[in-house]
């Protein structure tokens, strides 16, 4: 503690009389030059106040993940199938996944969906939930082949563990 107020002493010490000390720009082939002593033709420049910041006061401390946070060995999607196919003409489809050790919705976590690169605005907690025919409107490309993707999240939106990658096809059917 004593150490931390001897350097606030210091650096407030240094910062009083680097303000009193004027500061002279003058000119020379390669541009301006800053100096503390004057040099014929050198004018003084206005400088605005200095932002002196309280060496003392501690940063903010960073939010560290709770004591209980599970750490999770193993996510998967198992329903659509990678390289399978989903049959929907709405866009309406199921998805099934498999996390290890169980999702801790308790302390806040929730599943965050993407489907083709786009993130979905609402996060699941079930192990099985359809994807619905707004949310495929909303994000689909047009192509047979699409990509889903999903990821633990916990509160504050941070990323805990991402499942692979599942690519599946989409099959319509229509009348002739």
């Amino acid at each position: 503690m004593r150490m931390r107020i001897l350097l606030a002493v210091a650096v407030a010490t240094l910062a009083a009389a680097a303000r009193a000390q004027p500061v002279y720009e003058s000119k020379d082939r390669a541009g301006p030059v800053f100096s503390d002593q004057p040099t014929p033709g050198a004018r003084e420049v206005d400088l605005p106040p200095l932002n002196i910041m309280d060496p003392v006061a501690a940063p903010p401390a960073l939010p560290q993940p709770s004591p209980a946070a599970t750490a999770y060995r193993e996510f998967v999607v198992v329903e659509p199938a990678d390289g399978g196919t989903v049959h929907t003409n709405t866009g309406q489809f199921t998805v099934r996944w498999r996390l290890d050790p169980a999702l801790q919705s308790g302390q806040g976590d929730a599943i965050a969906v993407r489907l083709d690169g786009t993130l979905l605005p609402t996060t699941r907690t079930s192990s099985e939930f359809d994807i619905s025919t707004d949310e495929w409107q909303l994000a689909a490309v047009d192509s047979v082949e699409h990509q889903l993707q999903l990821s633990v999240v916990d509160r504050s939106g941070q990323v805990r563990i991402v499942a692979p990658v599942v690519s599946f096809y989409v099959h319509r059917a229509f009348r002739r």
